[in-house]
């Protein structure tokens, strides 16, 4: 079996990427019930919350799923406490290093899979006892790194003897097929998850990556450190130029707080921080989770085996 499948105990080798206001208890159950790993995605919300949302997941699946959780929520203890009590299946981590959790975390069972953007994180997060590590490029949507898929797969395979996951630019067949030649034992997916039925986000904002190109996305944040992808709107324009005056990146954050969720639930992609991955450009249908998995899957294992590769699930 392969070693993502056998590690989370699930069907294919596809995480849900932990998208903020996005990654809610709908789309984490559909996409465990369709044979991946489904996440929530605690983004700044408080411990409570995030349990509302584990307990109305558990009414939609009794597939395993998991919990995003971004390390500089000022509620990381208490999250971090509430995942270990409610044994979820497994915790991707963002924006930080999670060692000093890993070992409460295997201890109460939970897998740990870190969001990685270096070869020297991959590293340490092995060494601090991570079952797996997510290696995102920077084609991802959200926050990024600078290293591409293609070049930080393989060389973090390379590097540590866990299984690695490969994110960013993954939103088809062709990806994973990819992906698994570059080194990876399995692929995060994000953006192609952003047009499925069960994606509870504004219609406008599913709209507009549906019909996005090749070109539509920008990195905005740069000049401050904490780059963001997103689609090209009136708010990113401004944003570049907002970073051209040489802004104060705490006043920079200031300005994009909530410009996320304006996007995601108001409909507002004129103002809203429409994130998504480079990938959108490969994104042209509204299909449900299983659907979406099936269907990549399908042809990923068609390549690989016209390959000569062995059969991915």
């Amino acid at each position: 079996m392969n070693e993502i499948c056998k590690l989370l105990g699930i069907r294919y080798p596809i995480i849900q990427g932990g998208m903020a206001w996005v990654a809610d208890h709908h789309i984490a159950a559909a996409v465990s019930n369709g044979g991946g790993l489904g996440l929530i995605a605690a983004g700044n919300a408080d411990a409570e919350f995030v349990r509302g949302e584990i307990r109305k997941a558990r009414e939609l699946t009794d597939k395993p799923f998991g919990v995003n959780i971004m390390l500089l929520n000022p509620a990381v203890d208490e999250i971090m406490a509430l995942v270990r009590e409610e044994r979820i299946a497994a915790v991707t981590t963002g924006a930080g290093n999670p060692g000093k959790y890993v070992a409460g975390l295997k201890e109460a069972g939970v897998k740990v899979l870190p969001v990685v953007a270096s070869v020297a994180l991959a590293v340490r997060m092995e060494r601090a006892g991570a079952d797996a590590v997510i290696a995102e490029g920077t084609e991802a949507g959200g926050h990024i790194g600078e290293l591409t898929t293609m070049v930080l797969t393989p060389q973090v395979a390379d590097a540590v003897e866990i299984p690695v996951v490969a994110a960013g630019g993954v939103a088809d067949g062709r990806g994973v097929a990819a992906a698994v030649m570059l080194g990876a034992k399995g692929v995060q997916v994000g953006t192609r998850f952003l047009a499925a039925h069960e994606c509870n986000i504004s219609q406008a904002y599913k709209d507009m990556v549906l019909k996005a190109k090749d070109t539509d996305t920008v990195a905005t944040g740069r000049s401050t450190g904490h780059p963001v992808r997103i689609l090209k709107n009136r708010m990113a324009k401004e944003v570049l130029s907002l970073e051209k005056t040489g802004i104060d990146p705490e006043e920079f954050e200031n300005r994009l707080a909530g410009t996320l969720r304006m996007a995601v639930k108001d409909g507002d992609v004129v103002h809203g921080s429409v994130m998504a991955g480079q990938s959108a450009g490969l994104v042209k249908k509204e299909q449900t989770a299983a659907e979406i998995i099936e269907e990549m899957f399908t042809e990923a294992s068609a390549l690989l085996k016209a390959a000569g590769a062995t059969e991915l699930v």
